[in-house]
């Protein structure tokens, strides 16, 4: 999910200021635990590549990272 998440960041097609799919969201389509959806949202914060506005959602960082 991180690397998929990542590649749309990537690909342009979540750009920036783009809400992310949400811990909730994120069971829904990859059907998984919770906890694994936090560590995918975590893992975006540490690298850069998102943030999360509490109440609010996460969001693609304005403007991304350069991503190798």
């Amino acid at each position: 999910m991180y690397e998929d998440i990542k590649g749309q960041i990537e690909r342009g097609e979540l750009a920036a200021g783009d809400q992310v799919p949400s811990v909730l969201g994120l069971q829904e389509i990859y059907g998984i635990a919770t906890a694994t959806g936090q560590k995918v949202h975590r893992a975006l914060r540490t690298d850069g590549l998102i943030r999360t506005e509490p109440g609010m959602g996460s969001f693609v960082v304005e403007p991304p990272p350069s991503l190798e």
